[in-house]
């Protein structure tokens, strides 16, 4: 019975933790958390394989009125309530916009888990531009006409007059009454 005890004590759950932090935020906010989430891993006796920063990126949809947000993607091993406490932490920081934790597999060996110390640097990434224009959802979708498109329609409108009006391409009913 021992025997079985020291080996479920080696065993854990992986974990994956993507959580979305405000566009604006400052290098040094985006460390501060990355460092308070590493030492949330280790007080609860898990262990960080792997810490991603993939950039500002578009949001699915606005959060808090916001439509861009820094990604931040973390894997780690550890148990339950290792899970719950990230959570609250992340849950707590103002600048942290949305989380989710995945499980990705359970019975991991902990004790023969090998990690590349490259895959536990943090990244931070510069905050935006003054200047970043932010392109709305609805120009995106091309629900909003674009300079672009208004040319294309404008000679698009001048073709469809040569086709339907008089030979002289005016297409003006009156001209021909007089």
């Amino acid at each position: 019975m021992p025997e079985a005890q020291v080996a479920s004590t080696h065993k854990a759950r992986e974990y994956e933790t993507i959580y979305v932090l405000k566009p604006d935020v400052t290098r040094e906010t985006q460390e501060k958390i990355a460092t308070r989430l590493e030492e949330v891993v280790g007080r609860e006796s898990g262990k960080l394989t792997q810490v991603d920063n993939w950039g500002r990126r578009q949001l699915a949809y606005p959060v808090a009125k916001h439509r861009r947000g820094v990604y931040v993607y973390v894997k780690y091993v550890g148990g339950g309530p290792l899970v719950s406490e990230l959570e609250r932490t992340l849950r707590l920081l103002d600048d942290v916009l949305k989380y989710q934790t995945v499980l990705v597999r359970k019975d991991v060996n902990v004790v023969a888990l090998e990690v590349n110390p490259e895959n536990l640097k943090f990244e931070a990434v510069e905050p935006p531009a003054e200047d970043e224009p932010e392109e709305s959802l609805e120009r995106q979708l091309g629900l909003v006409d674009s300079p672009d498109r208004d040319r294309h329609r404008d000679s698009r409108h001048d073709h469809d007059a040569d086709d339907y009006g008089d030979a002289d391409g005016s297409g003006s009913d009156e001209e021909d009454a007089q």
